[in-house]
């Protein structure tokens, strides 16, 4: 499978194979983590950032009572903590929900690259845009959706998100969560997410085990979870986004 960095990238327009080669390079050293492991934590100052190449991680704070927020699930393709390049110091944790295995990327090759790599550069910036974007639909989803249109949307938005990098198929997809971090994602309790997954799979709109979702009506899943894939900005070029030509 090519590299989930090249493929969620090329979403937002093509590479040379000198600038996918780059990009190739950058994930050739290796680190394996455990389930539930941290592979960073609030208050670091690190000197790499950490793209997902296999498994699923998270972004998360927990609260001086011991109650744990997540922010956003992290999959292959992300660079799950580019504020820390940018910001010097993180100001969340980041932990693994599946066995993980990452590519640490300097801070000086990515600096490397917005000096020498102009394209790859708008990219990333694309990318931690629309990372934004979904922090933002997280905030809508929590503070003004029902229960079960949260937990429909979490599934639409991560089935289009798979897709973009070549991990889903006919609507089907690995869902490696728990309905604790479910939870714990959405501002709901276990028993609250497991009466929502029971009464989604009873209306005939998704199917779940073993850790795998189905979806089986796509159509009433969005209208449902009142989910548009357009604050994703998926499949459209950085010059087509600007109302530019390649050669504007």
């Amino acid at each position: 499978m090519p590299n989930p960095l090249v493929r969620k990238l090329e979403q937002f327009g093509r590479f040379s194979e000198e600038e996918k080669r780059v990009l190739e390079d950058a994930a050739s050293r290796i680190r394996q983590f455990s389930r539930h492991e941290d592979m960073a934590h609030e208050g670091d100052r690190p000197l790499d950032c950490t793209l997902i190449l296999e498994g699923f991680a998270c972004r998360y704070k927990v609260l001086a009572n011991g109650r744990r927020q997540i922010m956003a699930f992290e999959i292959p393709g992300d660079i799950c903590d580019l504020s820390g390049f940018l910001l010097g110091e993180l100001d969340h944790s980041i932990g693994t929900l599946t066995p993980c295995k990452v590519a640490p990327i300097p801070h000086k090759t990515i600096i490397g690259w917005t000096e020498r790599q102009p394209r790859i550069a708008r990219a990333l910036w694309r990318s931690t845009m629309i990372d934004s974007a979904i922090f933002r639909m997280w905030m809508v989803n929590i503070g003004r959706r029902s229960a079960y249109q949260r937990i429909a949307h979490l599934i639409c938005e991560t089935l289009v998100r798979l897709e973009t990098v070549g991990l889903a198929q006919e609507r089907s997809f690995e869902l490696p969560v728990t309905q604790t971090e479910l939870g714990d994602a959405l501002g709901l309790s276990t028993v609250h997410c497991n009466r929502i997954l029971q009464r989604l799979r009873r209306e005939g709109l998704i199917t779940l085990g073993g850790g795998d979702v189905s979806i089986l009506d796509w159509e009433a899943l969005k209208r449902a979870a009142d989910f548009g894939p357009t604050y994703l900005h998926f499949g459209k070029g950085i010059e087509e986004a600007q109302g530019l030509t390649a050669h504007d």
